[in-house]
Formats: C-alpha cells, structure tokens, sequence
C-alpha cells in the first residue's frame, strides 16, 4: 500500500521549511511547532485554518507568526 503523501509546512517567519508524515488538524501542527492558537496564522491555499480544520496528506501550509504592533 502506498504511503500518503507527507504534508509541507513553511515558517514563514523564519524561512525554514519542514515536512511531517502525517498531521490531522491545524491544532496538531501547532502543538508540534510548541506555537498557541493566537501566535500564528495557519494557512491552505490562501485560507486561514482555525484550530479544528483537518489537513490533508499533500497539503502546502504556511505558518506566519503574528506580531502586535501597539
């Protein structure tokens, strides 16, 4: 049986890429990343993941951090 495709995760912040086997949820990946729901901006396609979305074998995300400015 084949191997589901691994999932590609840019830090856009930081420039790095990473590539994780398998993830389920945007919440997965950022409990790997040791990042909470309001650091970041989790994104697929151009659309914003909230914390419950499911990721799917071969998904390009991008991970921006947020920074406030006040």
């Amino acid at each position: 049986m084949p191997q589901p495709s691994p999932v590609t995760v840019v830090l856009e912040r930081e420039g790095r890429t990473l590539v994780y086997p398998r993830l389920t949820t945007a919440h997965q990946l950022l409990n790997r990343l040791e990042l909470g729901v309001n650091d970041c901006l989790v994104i697929r396609d151009g659309e914003l993941l909230t914390p419950d979305r499911k990721i799917r074998p071969g998904d390009a995300i991008t991970v921006r951090t947020v920074v406030s400015r006040g």
